[in-house]
């Protein structure tokens, strides 16, 4: 084949490294898949000065053109919403840095960490907690840190689970994710190795079968993904999903609380009913932290309770995640539930989701 001829193949657009290579990063590539006024012109220059924008063309193609509250494009694309910051705002939220023994783990929990393998992503989500280093530049850990990591993990025996994130680490190379997955399994203490990724939902097409048969050496092996909208559930991210849990991969999904975009019960409900048809546990439903720029993302939490109050008895259980805030200064996950009781004279009195009361004996009577 001749340079002309190659030069002329059309893209192919259902290879996801084509599609890395290929994601908009500026005005001009993200005008050809949307219509951008003066107005937002202006405020993209300014945003795209503090905060980097890259969209792959896969999810691209699922914006609405000219609805400026599209749902997908909300999350892909900068708004000015981002340059205001708020008193309640943290440049770390979750206090990672502080928690970070050796770069590239965050040590909270006793019994596991996390494992930030690489600084990129497929996309750059709009709302992302790591804002402050992700994007920052495509960096990733090289051989010698990763290593350091490994080591670490081997050398604290109470370490049983890990969680591989990020960035996003299903956009490394299966060569290196492998190095990594069969580090970890030689650790003796290692007992549940998870995956956090949104490859699923920005890039499905890299869930393909060399990377599946590499990943099912390794179980037990999670993986928890990020769909935010039913949008995002789209055939081919349903495929990815399919190839997965084909694989014995049990998947859960971490959904962020998103103002404007799925503050919802009734898409939410969608949303989780989705996920369940296609394996897929919905696990969290996280209050938006408070990282600087996503500030006019953020939902009160009494409106949080209240979708959760929604959920209750109108959809499975199994479809129902645990509504959770990220305490800010590294304290962790907290459940936030809604209140469903109360106790009278040793009494429980509850409250079902038809705003019906019953009453449950507190202790033993004989």
């Amino acid at each position: 084949m001749n340079e002309n001829e190659e030069l002329s193949k059309p893209p192919d657009m259902l290879d996801w490294r084509w599609q890395l290579r290929n994601r908009i990063e500026n005005i001009s590539g993200l005008e050809k898949y949307i219509d951008i006024d003066d107005v937002e012109k202006e405020s993209l220059k300014e945003c795209l000065k503090s905060f980097r924008m890259a969209i792959t063309p896969y999810y691209a193609a699922l914006m609405d053109k000219t609805d400026r509250n599209c749902p997908i494009r909300l999350q892909a694309v900068p708004t000015f919403g981002e340059l205001v910051t708020c008193s309640d705002d943290m440049e770390d939220p979750l206090s990672e840095d502080s928690q970070s023994p050796v770069e590239g783990i965050v040590h909270r929990y006793p019994d596991r960490v996390l494992f930030l393998t690489t600084f990129r992503c497929a996309m750059y989500c709009r709302h992302c907690t790591r804002r402050r280093i992700v994007g920052s530049g495509d960096a990733e850990l090289d051989h010698s840190q990763i290593n350091d990591c490994v080591e670490y993990i081997n050398d604290n025996e109470e370490i049983k689970d890990v969680l591989i994130s990020g960035g996003d680490p299903l956009i490394l190379s299966d060569g290196k994710l492998e190095y990594i997955l069969k580090s970890l399994r030689e650790i003796d203490h290692v007992e549940i190795i998870r995956i956090g990724t949104r490859v699923p939902v920005v890039l499905p097409m890299r869930i393909d079968e060399e990377l599946v048969l590499m990943l099912k050496k390794y179980h037990p092996l999670y993986i928890n993904t990020h769909f935010n909208h039913p949008k995002e559930l789209t055939p081919q991210a349903c495929t990815a999903l399919a190839k997965l849990a084909d694989a014995g991969i049990p998947l859960g999904n971490q959904t962020v609380l998103l103002k404007g975009i799925n503050n919802d019960p009734a898409l939410l409900m969608k949303l989780f009913g989705m996920l369940l048809k296609n394996r897929v546990k919905p696990y969290y439903l996280y209050q938006c932290d408070l990282a600087k720029g996503i500030s006019h993302f953020r939902t009160s939490v009494d409106e949080g309770l209240e979708i959760m109050k929604n959920l209750q008895g109108n959809i499975s259980g199994m479809a129902i995640p645990k509504y959770v805030i990220d305490a800010p200064g590294g304290g962790g996950k907290i459940p936030i539930l809604p209140n469903y009781y109360r106790i009278e004279d040793d009494m429980v009195i509850l409250e079902n989701y038809r705003n019906e009361i019953y009453s449950y004996p507190n202790r033993i009577r004989v």
